[in-house]
């Protein structure tokens, strides 16, 4: 595609603004670590939501979302719509938890609920298998997003793609801090939802379509258009439903949806002023995240279907992108080539920055586990605030370099998702009852660790590895849990005098769990019915429509008159 000046002209200045908050922050993000990483611990809930949003808005996720609903239905998106049962139990069990410990990064933890040697090694090795590893992977799969929509909007090289995003990338993190990312997220939020908008405006309204009323009633997508799977058939409901809502939510590790909080989600509740604020900023990321998001994406994914519905048609569209990317996933850059100009220059001004969110804060919440939990814990104890400002934008520019390598080996979307995935599989138990149940010690948590990495591969690569994936993930999930189990009632549980110090650091009040579980299951259908009441909507079912809004405006108040008596 050839984008037009006033294309150009847009991208350019979004660009811009973003280096411009980089630089105009960068003084105050100096200052010392906890406002290059924290911002200070005074951030509003807004704000700090508005962040978690955009950064789970990445530039890969139109893509993921475009695969499953090709791949799977509408009914496909139940894989990461069942972690909203853990966005809510954050919210109401777990945020007031993080804000009360006040520790500057949840790998921190390790050492505030357990004691020894183990303790201090599990802090040191999770903040580089987390920060590095993990956040690497993640980052890897954005930015190779980024190289399929440069691939298919401008021809650009990959290698070339990967160079220009990242650079512009590093240089706003690395001047702007915790801050600078905050600052950026909200517009750049704001910016991606007008063009995920305005994308599906144009996807539903191309000649082939025909508009939303034809697009629903067409043949090609009568499989896909359902919210639930065909109950019918246990190879649809099974891994499509029940897995992710009986045992995915609970018992999984994934970053942006750690069970009991953790990563970015929880260096934004540890930034917040204060508890009420850390609920609110978890609440409005939820709510955003499962209700306003996905059904642009979605009526994107259905309209594909129409102009490409096969990957024979993407090749043949896009004959100059290299092969070995060619996957379902590319369907939503391909149907932005259709964009008139000045809007096709706005959407991908938007995918640009939803990019720039979400790498921004894994390279500052990277680098902060590198710096508080990894360099200033081990490596050299009474280094100076600003010493360790420099050695947190050091390891931003070696977390980008890795992460770009990363993108040019990946090839699909849905690959590097399913095997992050795997690899946190039966961890997630462990992580919600840590706060309560004492016998839990540090060697349950590395044996949880190692267990649920070697189960991973075992599954994956192994004897089983002919099974399907949900089979799979339910072995590992078992193996793993089992595993860490056993581990815990073999060790010796952790000494009373840190168990009894921890609980009164987070001073867990009568009745404060109870109630919190009560708000939980109220919100999660609540934000459930607003997420199926818009789709009904979007589907000129009005009555159901109906049915919804007021199912989730009577739990709402339900909800809220929990939170106001905890």
């Amino acid at each position: 595609m050839i984008l037009s000046i006033l294309d150009w002209a847009i991208i350019a200045g979004f660009m811009a603004l973003t280096i411009f908050i980089g630089f105009w922050v960068s003084r105050q993000a100096s200052k010392n670590s906890s406002n290059y990483f924290l911002g200070g611990r005074n951030m509003p809930w807004w704000l700090l939501g508005g962040s978690m949003v955009a950064t789970t808005f990445a530039a890969d996720t139109p893509n993921l979302v475009t695969n499953i609903v090709r791949t799977n239905g509408i009914a496909g998106n139940w894989i990461w719509w069942a972690f909203l049962i853990t966005g809510m139990l954050t919210t109401f069990v777990y945020a007031r938890l993080w804000r009360r410990l006040a520790v500057a990064t949840d790998i921190e933890f390790y050492e505030r609920r357990y004691s020894g040697r183990p303790a201090e090694f599990l802090r040191g090795f999770r903040a580089l298998y987390l920060g590095l590893f993990f956040n690497v992977m993640i980052m890897g799969n954005v930015t190779l997003a980024a190289v399929k929509i440069g691939s298919v909007l401008f021809s650009v090289d990959p290698i070339m793609m990967v160079l220009l995003a990242g650079t512009i990338t590093v240089i706003f993190s690395v001047m702007g801090g915790f801050i600078g990312v905050l600052i950026t997220d909200m517009i750049l939020f704001l910016l991606s939802m007008a063009g995920s908008i305005l994308a599906a405006y144009y996807a539903i309204n191309h000649p082939a379509v025909g508009g939303l009323d034809a697009l629903i009633s067409n043949p090609a997508i009568a499989d896909k258009i359902s919210i639930l799977p065909d109950m019918s058939d246990p190879n649809q409901w099974v891994p499509l439903l029940l897995i992710p809502l009986a045992v995915q939510w609970w018992s999984s590790w994934y970053p942006g949806a750690e069970p009991g909080g953790g990563g970015y989600i929880a260096q934004r509740m540890l930034a917040a002023k204060n508890e009420n604020h850390a609920i609110g900023a978890s609440a409005f990321f939820n709510i955003a995240h499962y209700t306003i998001r996905p059904w642009p994406w979605i009526l994107v994914a259905l309209a594909s279907l129409i102009v490409f519905p096969d990957l024979d048609s993407i090749r043949h569209a896009m004959p100059h992108v290299p092969e070995n990317i060619i996957g379902d996933d590319m369907a939503y850059p391909a149907m932005l080539t259709f964009l008139p100009v000045g809007i096709l220059g706005l959407v991908v001004a938007s995918l640009t920055s939803a990019y720039i969110s979400t790498i921004s804060t894994h390279l500052n919440w990277g680098a902060s586990y590198f710096v508080n939990d990894f360099y200033g814990r081990f490596i050299d104890k009474k280094a100076s605030e600003k010493k360790l400002v420099w050695v947190g934008r050091l390891i931003t520019v070696a977390l980008m370099v890795m992460a770009s390598v990363l993108a040019l080996i990946l090839e699909d979307a849905f690959q590097a998702f399913r095997l992050l995935l795997t690899i946190g599989a039966g961890t997630g138990l462990l992580f919600l009852l840590r706060w309560f149940w004492v016998r839990i010690n540090v060697w349950t948590e590395i044996s949880a660790m190692i267990l649920s990495f070697l189960f991973s591969l075992f599954f994956e690569f192994g004897p089983y590895s002919g099974f399907e994936d949900w089979q799979k993930f339910i072995l590992s999930v078992a193996c793993t849990t089992i595993g860490w189990l056993t581990i815990t009632f073999l060790t010796s549980p952790t000494p009373k005098e840190k168990i009894d110090s921890f609980h009164k650091e987070i001073s867990v009040q009568k009745g404060e769990v109870r109630n919190g579980l009560y708000a939980t299951l109220l919100s999660t259908f609540a934000i459930y019915a607003i997420l199926f009441a818009t789709g009904s909507l979007i589907f000129a079912n009005y009555i159901m429509a109906f049915f919804l809004t007021t199912l989730a405006l009577v739990l709402g108040y339900g909800v809220i008159h929990i939170f106001r008596k905890n």
